[in-house]
């Protein structure tokens, strides 16, 4: 084995799924690969029929787009069929459901980013146990009543995911028309907040610690600033804005100033995100 190859065979393995409209599945990959993970391309249709083609990697990300046009809603399609799909040979999902779920149990990460992460909320991976109309969370139409593209600033929450550092903030750009995070009832957010799911949330660089973050900062509305969540294992996350889309220094729309302002930025906040999934998944037993 060459030295090539000794180093090749250390990294952990990851899997971007892609199915009909999604478009960020490039970015993803790239993100994952600099972040010190091999990382594969799959189409959903194919890793249905085959969930056995899921085995041996550490890492599964579904990444951003539109998955299926969004026709009935952001993720849905996608996600019913994963929710359905436990094996039973689900019309669309086939074995995938049950396959995600054995991924997780056995250790595994899953990431799903903004059109991914409608996707987990509609598959019930972050609420286990529960069918569809038991869910308490959703993903809505943004308040502003149209698609929001603007940079955001995110802040890590403590939570059950063990790879992101609580307090650390990212600017990170979103770019979605549906994703305002929403609750059944008061009682459905604070159980996300007794188990430890929140992950990420919106906050405003100018105002003040613990106040709303408000818009535009809050781009869509979403309850209690949410970004980001977890299921109770912290080993499920999703979030909205795009880590993905923040790999170097000069994708942020004011690199010269921030270049200019502080210690030289050898890269972009998203690498950062993407090495810390990568980094905790090589420490998983598989």
């Amino acid at each position: 084995m060459t030295t090539a190859q000794a180093a090749t065979s250390t990294r952990p393995k990851a899997l971007v799924l892609r199915g009909p409209g999604t478009n960020c599945e490039d970015e993803t990959l790239r993100a994952l690969r600099m972040g010190g993970a091999d990382a594969d391309l799959l189409r959903t249709d194919v890793a249905a029929r085959e969930p056995s083609r899921l085995d041996g990697y550490a890492v599964l990300v579904i990444a951003g787009g539109f998955s299926y046009g969004d026709d009935l809603a952001a993720g849905r399609v996608w996600g019913s069929s994963l929710r359905s799909g436990n094996g039973d040979g689900g019309a669309l999902g086939g074995g995938l459901g049950g396959a995600l779920k054995a991924h997780v149990a056995r250790g595994g990460r899953i990431l799903g980013v903004c059109n991914g992460f409608q996707v987990l909320v509609e598959s019930g991976l972050f609420e286990p146990g529960t069918t569809h109309e038991e869910r308490s969370i959703a993903l809505f139409a943004n308040a502003s009543n149209h698609y929001e593209c603007r940079w955001v600033t995110l802040e890590v929450q403590e939570s059950r995911c063990d790879w992101l550092v609580a307090g650390e903030r990212m600017p990170t750009p979103v770019a979605h028309g549906e994703g305002r995070f929403a609750v059944k009832d008061d009682s459905a957010l604070e159980r996300l907040r007794s188990q430890g799911q929140i992950v990420l949330t919106y906050v405003n660089d100018k105002g003040k610690a613990g106040e709303p973050a408000g818009y535009p900062a809050n781009p869509n509305g979403a309850v209690a600033d949410i970004a980001g969540i977890c299921d109770p294992t912290g080993r499920v996350v999703g979030l909205m804005p795009h880590p993905e889309r923040n790999l170097d220094p000069w994708n942020h729309p004011q690199w010269t100033r921030l270049e200019g302002s502080g210690p030289r930025r050898t890269e972009g906040e998203g690498l950062a995100f993407y090495r810390a999934l990568v980094e905790s998944a090589s420490r998983a037993s598989l």
